[in-house]
C-alpha cells in the first residue's frame, strides 16, 4: 500500500503545492499533517493559478478525498474563504474534510501573534502574525479548543471560558480590547453551521483507506530548516514539517510510509529572520528574486534569496529519511552565466563541517562554495531528461551526488505539466 509524504528540505517555498499536485493525480486520500494559514502552496494547472493556505492541495483531483489532518491548526473563517473561493473558480469541494482534533485558531490567536512579535522589537522572529504561535500553545497547554467542538456547543463554551481567562489577562496587560464569550461564541455556531459535514473522525477514514491499499499522500507545510526542533530555533515554525511529524499529524502509522519526497529548489530561498548561510544581498540574489517571483504566498513579503545549499539538504534528507528529491524552478537559473552551489561551512576558528550546528554557531558560519557552468537557454519547454541542456543535468547530477538520493522529479514551471518524472 503507498503512502508517500512530501516534505521541504529547506526553509520552505520550495514549491511543494506543484509536487503534489502532480502525485494527487494518482491518490485517493491526501491528508495535510502540520500547520496552519500562515503559508500557502502555489497551485497552476488547467483550472487556473490557486494559492492553497489550510486545503490540500489534491483538491484538483476529484476522485481524491482531502483531509486537513489532526495536526494542523485551522482557522474555520480562513478555511470557509478558501472554499468559497475555490467554488467560484468551479473547483469541487465536497472531498475536502477536517479533522475533529484539529485545533481551533481563534481570532484572539492572531491578535497575541502580533502583539508578541511587536514586543521583540530587534529581536523579532519573523512570523506572519496569523496567530499560529499562541494556538499551537494553547494546545500543547491543554487550554485549546478543536474543530470537533463545533459540533458540542456547550461543551466549546466551558473550553472557551477556560482559555479566556488567561487569553483576556494578557490582552488586559497589552492595553488590548478584551475577548467576549458571547461574541466569540456567535462566531463558533456560525461556523458549526457550515463546517459540521466536513468534520470527520480521522481513524476510520484512514484505517479504511490503508486497509483498502488506497494510495495515501500525507503533504506538509513550510521546510525541514524551520522544523521546530531541527531548525533554526528560535526562528523556526511551531510544529514539526518533517515526515517523522506525518504519522502523528496524520494518523497513518509510520511503517506504512513507505516513500519521503523531498522538495528542493533549485537554489533557496527563506522568509523572515534568523541565520540563512549564503543569502545573496547583491543584484544576483535580486535577479533569483525577480525571475523566481519570490513573495510570500501570505504575507507578500520578499524572499531571502541564496545559492543551493547542500549543507542544508542534506541535514533534511538525514532527519527525514527521505528515499527522493524532486528539484523545482530549474528555469529560474537559465540566464545565469554562473551557478554556485554550497558545499560545507567554516567556522571562525578556520574548521570545516559538513553538518548544520545550532543556532549560535549558525550564524557564525561562512558558507563554502563550488561553482558550476550555467546552460544559458530556456528549460521551461523540457518535458524529458535527456532534453534537458547538458550544462544543465551536470548540475542536477552534482546535486544528486551531493544529496545521496536520487531526484525523483524535476520542475522547470509553475504549470503542472511542466513537471516530468527523472
Amino acid at each position: 500500500m503507498p503512502v508517500t509524504a512530501v516534505v521541504g528540505t529547506q526553509y520552505g517555498d520550495e514549491g511543494k503545492g506543484r509536487i503534489i499536485d502532480f502525485l494527487a493525480g494518482n491518490s485517493d486520500l491526501v491528508i495535510r499533517f502540520q500547520g496552519g494559514n500562515n503559508a500557502g502552496h502555489t497551485v497552476v494547472n488547467d483550472k487556473g493559478r490557486f494559492h492553497l493556505h489550510l486545503i490540500p492541495s489534491g483538491v484538483f483531483n476529484p476522485k481524491s478525498t482531502n483531509l486537513i489532518g489532526t495536526g494542523v491548526v485551522v482557522n474555520p473563517e480562513a478555511l470557509l474563504k478558501e472554499i468559497e473561493e475555490l467554488e467560484l473558480s468551479g473547483i469541487d469541494t465536497s472531498g475536502i474534510l477536517v479533522s475533529n482534533r484539529a485545533h481551533m485558531l481563534l481570532p484572539h490567536h492572531r491578535v497575541l501573534d502580533g502583539i508578541e512579535e511587536e514586543s521583540r522589537g530587534s529581536d523579532s522572529i519573523g512570523t506572519t502574525k496569523q496567530g499560529i504561535g499562541p494556538a499551537y500553545r494553547d494546545k500543547t497547554g491543554r487550554n485549546g479548543v478543536r474543530i470537533g467542538d463545533l459540533k458540542h456547543i456547550d461543551y466549546l463554551k466551558s473550553r472557551l471560558e477556560l482559555q479566556l481567562q488567561q487569553v483576556n489577562q494578557v490582552l488586559s496587560n497589552f492595553g488590548e480590547p478584551l475577548v467576549e464569550i458571547d461574541s466569540l461564541l456567535e462566531q463558533c455556531v456560525n461556523w458549526s453551521a457550515k463546517l459540521s459535514d466536513r468534520i470527520a473522525e480521522p481513524i476510520p477514514l484512514i484505517k479504511d483507506a490503508v486497509e483498502s491499499n488506497q494510495r495515501i499522500l500525507l503533504e506538509g507545510q513550510l521546510g525541514s530548516m524551520k522544523d521546530l526542533d531541527w531548525g533554526t530555533y528560535p526562528y523556526v515554525t511551531s510544529s514539526n514539517p518533517t515526515a517523522a511529524f506525518a504519522s502523528v499529524g496524520s494518523g497513518v502509522p509510520y511503517q506504512h510510509i513507505n516513500d519521503v519526497v523531498g522538495v528542493t529548489k533549485a537554489y533557496q530561498t527563506s522568509v523572515g529572520e534568523g541565520p540563512f548561510p549564503g543569502e545573496l544581498l547583491d543584484q544576483i540574489g535580486d535577479k533569483l528574486r525577480d525571475i523566481g517571483k519570490e513573495y510570500g504566498v501570505t504575507t507578500g513579503r520578499p524572499r531571502r534569496t541564496g545559492w543551493y545549499d547542500s549543507v542544508a539538504v542534506q541535514h533534511s534528507i538525514w532527519l527525514n529519511g527521505m528515499t527522493s528529491i524532486a528539484i523545482t524552478k530549474l528555469d529560474v537559473l537559465d540566464t545565469f552565466e554562473e551557478i554556485k552551489i554550497c558545499n560545507s561551512y567554516q567556522l571562525p576558528d578556520g574548521d570545516i563541517i559538513n553538518y548544520v550546528p545550532d543556532t549560535p554557531v549558525l550564524e557564525k558560519v561562512t558558507p563554502l562554495f563550488e561553482t558550476w557552468r550555467g546552460w544559458k537557454q530556456p528549460t521551461t519547454h523540457v518535458r524529458r531528461w535527456e532534453d534537458l541542456p547538458q550544462e544543465a543535468r551536470n548540475y542536477l547530477e552534482r546535486l544528486q551526488e551531493l544529496a545521496g538520493i536520487p531526484i525523483g522529479y524535476v520542475s522547470v514551471g509553475a504549470e503542472r505539466e511542466a513537471m516530468f518524472a527523472v
